[in-house]
């Protein structure tokens, strides 16, 4: 059974300040923690390979963002950046994250100005941190993304088949190489059900600049090592911003992923599990990263 179709079920429930949050946990309890972060308008189910591949040696957490996937969506929620990086942190003082044990984080777009958030504002410490394609420096924001924000209630009175029109077309681009059907399905579906449909335009309207504006201008404060990996065909976020993020992260590695798009997860899943696990595992041997 390929990656592509694997079981995806988050089987644990957490209640977080902005509603309850769906998780699990693959490999050994006495693993090395590595805590995975999506971004939008995906789900943890971008992260089903590189999960079950680091789950070989580590205790691996996947989640899905309020407002996202299978954790809640409901009106009047709050699924800014600024309640994510919140939510993140509460979830790493659930799972004994919060102290000593310090986990590694890979977050993915807008996750990454989650995670960042929750370390630079919040208080949450990690071993490592891997950044991909992360939603960081400003400007951001494609002309779609941003039409949709401004006209979300326009949008939101759109019948369902042509919603889920919308939305396929929107989460196909992610990927240069195209995505599987039956993977594009998937991350489409949450969308398309009574609450997912307003669920998605209602996580476009209430994020804007602001939320990396606050941090941008901090993270020489990023204390432990970074890798920032990107994809060379990302026409949601151009490489150049891949150079400019590292070159302001203290202790970070640029990788560069050939002929993947913005979803390097789908395009090239065996090339970023290996970036990936070779900087986890410098953090486990303690090798110098640089």
């Amino acid at each position: 059974m390929t990656p592509t179709h694997v079981d995806w079920t988050l089987d644990q429930t957490f209640a977080s300040s902005s509603g309850a949050v769906r998780w699990a946990a693959l490999g050994p309890e006495d693993g090395a923690p590595v805590v995975l972060v999506h971004g939008t308008p995906f789900s943890s189910y971008v992260w089903r390979g590189v999960a079950r591949a680091l789950a070989r040696d580590h205790r691996v957490y996947v989640w899905d963002l309020p407002g996202y996937g299978a954790s809640e969506m409901r009106a009047g929620q709050d699924v800014s950046l600024a309640a994510q990086g919140r939510v993140l942190t509460e979830l790493l003082a659930h799972w004994g994250l919060d102290g000593e044990r310090r986990p590694a984080v890979v977050a993915h777009d807008f996750g990454g100005c989650v995670a960042l958030r929750a370390l630079l504002l919040h208080g949450a410490r990690y071993a490592r941190l891997a950044l991909v394609d992360p939603v960081a420096l400003a400007p951001w924001g494609s002309p779609a993304y941003r039409l949709l924000g401004a006209h979300a209630e326009v949008f939101g009175q759109l019948p369902p088949a042509l919603h889920e029109a919308l939305v396929r077309e929107y989460v196909g681009s992610a990927s240069h190489r195209g995505l599987h059907p039956a993977v594009l399905d998937r991350l489409v579906a949450p969308w398309c059900t009574e609450a997912g449909r307003p669920a998605f335009y209602r996580q476009i309207e209430q994020n804007d600049q602001r939320f990396t504006d606050e941090i941008q201008g901090r993270y020489g404060e990023v204390e432990p090592p970074v890798l920032v990996c990107w994809g060379t065909e990302d026409t949601w976020i151009p490489v150049a911003r891949g150079h400019q993020l590292a070159a302001l992260l203290p202790r970070a590695e640029l990788r560069l992923i050939e002929g993947a798009g913005h979803l390097v997860q789908e395009d090239a899943p065996a090339e970023l599990t290996g970036e990936v696990g070779r900087f986890l595992s410098a953090g486990l041997s303690g090798a110098h990263w640089r």
